[in-house]
């Protein structure tokens, strides 16, 4: 990736592409988009990160994906309220609602309360049809609601793929607190591990490639019904264990 510099060049002005975010979007809020295609995630300035649920861990992941030069879509029910998270990951970052994120995002990220799944399932899902998103939610281990409870009794990768049907899911991101995202992004030295689990390749190898753009190493666990391995309550959630350690850990070749 080349630098900021050049990009500033190929972009549009921040008010500008909110503007056209919002001119895109008015004629698909009740018409899913087609998706399917395949995307090249080496090609940065070709794609454009879609995230819904732009809190801690939404909003630290979504500045290194930014500072590695890609087009960062934020978005809440109150994107004035991400003024903050736009105007530290600079051009080509906006804040939009989650419906606008669904749309224009080639890959989502998703960061929302575990039990909040079922409702972007319904809402958002079918503007992402088709498409890779990468789920960071973990179930609530106590007093979570139903879909935290089905997810802990049936293993959250199959919980997950089951309110977010038609999407190539993968889950990534949420074995690390969003603290040490921005601490141990890039470090020198062994970097820190960053679990994967997911069933479709591309998927895979796309979450892959945005995990090492964040700064990390990935590990991939397995499919999604392995998801579980690294959720809460687990010795390798939020350890900050390299990949080399997360691999003995886990048993992983």
């Amino acid at each position: 990736m080349t630098a900021r510099s050049e990009k500033d060049r190929m972009h549009v002005s921040r008010r500008a592409f909110v503007t056209s975010v919002g001119t895109a979007t008015a004629g698909l809020a009740l018409a899913p988009l087609a998706g399917g295609a395949s995307v090249a995630v080496r090609d940065r300035q070709a794609i454009r990160i879609g995230i819904i649920g732009a809190g801690r861990i939404g909003g630290a992941v979504g500045l290194e994906w930014a500072a590695a030069g890609y087009d960062v879509i934020f978005s809440s029910r109150h994107p004035e309220e991400l003024a903050p998270l736009v105007e530290q990951g600079g051009v080509g970052t906006v804040a939009v609602l989650p419906n606008q994120a669904a749309v224009l995002g080639d890959i989502i990220f998703i960061a929302v309360p575990f039990d909040a799944l079922p409702d972007v399932g319904r809402d958002q899902g079918p503007f992402m049809q088709g498409k890779i998103v990468i789920v960071a939610s973990n179930p609530a281990r106590q007093n979570g609601g139903p879909a935290s409870q089905a997810a802990l009794a049936r293993g959250t990768g199959i919980v997950s793929a089951e309110y977010l049907p038609g999407v190539r899911q993968t889950r990534a991101f949420n074995a690390i607190n969003y603290r040490f995202v921005t601490s141990e992004a890039r470090r020198r030295g062994e970097k820190v591990g960053i679990p994967i689990a997911g069933d479709d390749p591309e998927a895979i190898r796309a979450t892959t490639d945005l995990v090492t753009d964040a700064g990390f190493d990935p590990v991939y666990v397995g499919p999604l019904s392995e998801a579980s391995r690294f959720d809460p309550g687990t010795p390798v959630f939020v350890s900050n264990m390299t990949a080399a350690q997360l691999r003995e850990a886990l048993g992983l070749r």
